[in-house]
């Protein structure tokens, strides 16, 4: 099989043609191989996905339930489908297939991999995020990291079904919605945070004009009106990037009702905090983070590396931010859920913390935090 995939790549880039399904299958026609129409057709569309697709991996990107694809060398493919990740049976022929693969997949989003950068990161067409690490960096053999996007919003209902948001904490996250209170939603890397989040935009006024500012397309709320503006990393020369910075800035002369980070990573924070001060209610995002209580520090770290002082990094904050929404993931790549609420307050030495006001346990069970209250009189405030 190795053979005859290098001679029909040979053929079609010898004609300069597009890879299509007819172009490869006359090329493996062309080389005479003793192969029936069946046999034609089936090799057609594994070299055709190896060429300009993801190669062994395209029927594991093309599954509806798979949301990681992560391959360690030849030898390991492993994917999650939203209960932990589950090694594969797929094997690559050898490390030489890894590496063309990744070498591929990251020249095709207008980047570069190669001895003299041996790591990258970018986004295909599709909105797919890929990350590859070539050896000796990656010891074991060329790594490849592809995070697909939802193909839908999930609803609040569906999360409240699959006991990612409590039953009684779905009331609780449509009110944050309903109030216009600028929120967070924090958690680690695969926690939900976007899910969550396009479910709870889903559920803003039909009226309102949303614009997302993201580094990937990953927000899919289902509302009628929402305008996405995307970063765009450099070129092989280092020219043409667009930061979430510049897209924050842009996105305030677009009339936005409600303005939305994907992910606070950066220096936007700074830009975004400006926004939420000058009369841009109901703004929102997520932020990594490994507890609530840890989102101010993270907040101020971001921030101050903008230049801000730690003082005026917190007299926004206390300004601009009203909850946080932070996510879990269960042990062992376990089930996704909302573990706590809090509010944003200022302490008496001007720093901003966080007050717990619901927590929710791995079972359901619900505990009124000290700032149950307080939560419940800001959310009645402005409905």
């Amino acid at each position: 099989m190795t053979s005859l995939s290098d001679a029909v790549r040979d053929r079609l880039a010898g004609t300069g043609g597009e890879p299509t399904a007819g172009r490869v299958a006359a090329a493996l026609r062309a080389e005479e191989r003793l192969l029936g129409d069946r046999e034609i057709l089936t090799l057609a569309d594994e070299l055709r996905a190896e060429f300009v697709g993801a190669g062994p991996l395209e029927p594991l990107l093309r599954s509806p339930d798979v949301t990681d694809v992560l391959v360690n060398g030849p030898d390991e493919v492993w994917v999650d489908t939203g209960a932990g990740l589950v090694r594969t049976a797929l094997r690559f022929p050898d490390e030489r297939s890894v590496r063309r693969l990744a070498q591929r997949l990251v020249a095709a989003a207008g980047r570069r991999l190669d001895d003299a950068s041996p790591y990258a990161d970018a986004r295909l067409p599709g909105g797919v995020r890929l990350h590859a690490v070539l050896p000796p960096i990656a010891a074991t053999g060329t790594c490849i990291s592809l995070r697909l996007p939802r193909r839908r919003a999930f609803t609040l209902d569906e999360l409240t079904a699959t006991r990612t948001v409590p039953p009684e904490g779905a009331a609780l996250l449509a009110s944050l919605i309903e109030s216009r209170a600028a929120f967070l939603i924090s958690g680690g890397t695969g926690t939900g945070k976007t899910t969550v989040l396009s479910a709870l935009l889903s559920l803003a006024d039909p009226a309102e004009r949303l614009v997302l500012v993201e580094d990937s397309a990953e927000l899919k709320p289902s509302h009628p009106h929402v305008v996405r503006l995307e970063a765009r990393p450099p070129n092989m020369e280092g020219a043409g990037g667009v930061a979430l910075n510049d897209l924050v800035r842009q996105a305030l002369r677009m009339r936005p009702d409600r303005l939305v980070v994907g992910e606070v990573r950066s220096s936007e924070v700074v830009v975004l905090l400006q926004a939420l001060n000058t009369g841009h209610e109901g703004g929102c995002g997520t932020l990594h983070a490994n507890t609530a209580a840890d989102v101010p520090a993270r907040l101020e770290a971001l921030a101050c590396a903008a230049g801000l002082t730690r003082e005026a990094v917190h007299s926004q904050l206390a300004a601009a931010l009203d909850i946080v929404v932070h996510l879990v993931r269960e042990p062992g790549g376990g089930r996704r859920r909302v573990a706590e609420i809090c509010l944003v307050r200022r302490a008496s030495d001007g720093l901003v913390g966080v007050v717990p006001a619901v927590s929710f346990t791995a079972s359901g069970e619900v505990v009124p935090g000290p700032g149950a209250d307080l939560l419940a009189d800001r959310l009645a405030a402005a409905a």
